[in-house]
């Protein structure tokens, strides 16, 4: 997450120019909206959310790709699925921008979400500011642990899961965070989908069975890291690589070290794909 008051905006700048800016985005009917969208749609109102704290009332599709990394008529086409945006030599307004959007994800109103599993990652999540400052209220907090069943967690009394369907009938959240042991995330996914859950955010590395109508997103922290441990380590090679070379280009090699050595730089050897694992 950009620290609010490192972003900036070239909007507020002199010479600035928006005269290339889309006027209008032609909506386009009976079409699905992607997944993939949806995620950048976020990605935006992130961004959007930062600008507005820092009192900047308008931003160019150049911008947005220079804060977020996605590429302007990207953004543009995102955009194009929900109707008309922006103005001539202007850019987009942007609290306008924002506010539609939130619209767009559904979250211009608090949505109520229950917690299961009141660990460390529980812990962190009832205590992250961030979910109530895009309307998502954290309402009860489930666990099976005699121990901490009627203990407070941050502003919440943690509740027995034994009376998740009794008290969720009045709660009335749809969403849930899922943040247990994979050994209990398929039992406690049932409970969930049988209490009226029908959109559940998945921690434990384990993939869910949900039936027709009820959606889950998955987060997998060590996947991600190994992702990142793949791309650290191509590029620790190509340092590697390079270093080796300007050694060799230095050092006046013996010719048939020269030869092998020119060889495996024409045609370098690429590491196997692997598949991340999913671990506890």
């Amino acid at each position: 997450m950009e620290d609010e008051n490192h972003v900036l905006s070239r909007a507020t700048m002199p010479g600035f120019d928006h005269t290339n800016e889309v006027e209008t985005l032609t909506q386009v009917p009976n079409s699905r909206v992607p997944v993939p969208t949806l995620e950048r749609l976020a990605t935006y109102l992130r961004l959007l959310h930062d600008l507005d704290q820092a009192h900047i009332e308008t931003v160019s599709s150049s911008e947005v790709e220079r804060q977020t990394g996605i590429n302007a008529a990207q953004f543009r086409k995102d955009l194009s699925y929900f109707g008309e945006f922006g103005k001539p030599g202007v850019g987009y307004n942007v609290p306008e921008l924002r506010q539609r959007i939130t619209r767009i994800l559904k979250i211009d109103r608090p949505k109520p979400v229950i917690l299961i599993g009141a660990g460390n990652l529980g812990s962190a999540l009832v205590g992250y500011p961030g979910l109530k400052e895009h309307q998502f209220e954290l309402v009860a907090v489930f666990d099976n642990n005699y121990g901490k069943i009627g203990r407070p967690l941050w502003n919440l009394i943690i509740q027995d899961i034994a009376r998740l369907k009794e008290l969720n009938s009045s709660l009335k959240a749809r969403i849930a965070i899922l943040a247990v042991p994979a050994s209990a995330a398929q039992d406690v996914c049932e409970r969930l989908v049988d209490a009226g859950i029908r959109a559940i955010l998945n921690f434990a590395p384990v993939l869910l069975r949900v039936p027709d109508g009820v959606y889950v997103r998955n987060v997998s922290f060590i996947q991600e890291l190994a992702v990142l441990s793949y791309h650290l380590s191509e590029e620790e090679e190509r340092e590697r690589q390079q270093n080796g070379h300007h050694q060799g280009a230095l050092a006046e090699p013996h010719p048939t070290a020269l030869t092998t050595y020119a060889a495996a730089a024409e045609e370098p050897e690429v590491p196997a794909p692997t598949e991340a694992p999913i671990e506890n």
